[in-house]
């Protein structure tokens, strides 16, 4: 069952081969159409970027613990740059262990600094595709919300 509708262009940067391996699979089993570009570090995230900059992707998935610049620096200059700040940016990480506390401070300053949502790689593969799966769909609702249905003859 493949919904029909324009690809998505993901963008996803990861410095874990194994994590843009499953995520690229996941991606290939799930309903959304979709093309997938990776990264290996924030430096070259940066540069995509600023190479792109007339094709911008649909949504960028962002590893924080990245080397060369970590993702959290990447959100800070993607949302300072005029040309960036409105690509839709979901952080995708490993969840750490401070604890949960630590966990939901960190989603909500990444959420004011703009990003669209926070997502802990889940260790199983089916859940990955499942949150891969619901996040891209939320993310084509809001870019083409359904028109409010009227019962008028």
């Amino acid at each position: 069952m493949n919904q029909t509708q324009t690809p998505l262009n993901i963008l996803l940067a990861d410095d874990d081969i194994d994590d843009r391996f499953f995520f690229d699979k996941a991606l290939k089993e799930i309903t959304v159409a979709s093309n997938l570009v990776t990264v290996s570090n924030g430096e070259l995230l940066m540069k995509y970027l600023t190479e792109q900059l007339k094709q911008l992707p649909d949504i960028l998935f962002l590893d924080l613990s990245m080397p060369r610049k970590t993702g959290f620096e990447c959100l800070a200059e993607i949302k300072d740059n005029e040309q960036l700040k409105d690509l839709p940016v979901i952080i995708f990480t490993t969840s750490f262990t401070r604890g949960i506390d630590f966990e939901d401070n960190l989603k909500k300053t990444f959420s004011r600094m703009g990003a669209e949502g926070y997502i802990r790689k889940p260790g199983d593969f089916e859940e990955l595709k499942e949150v891969i799966h619901q996040t891209l769909l939320k993310m084509i609702n809001r870019n083409n919300p359904v028109e409010p249905q009227t019962n008028l003859p």
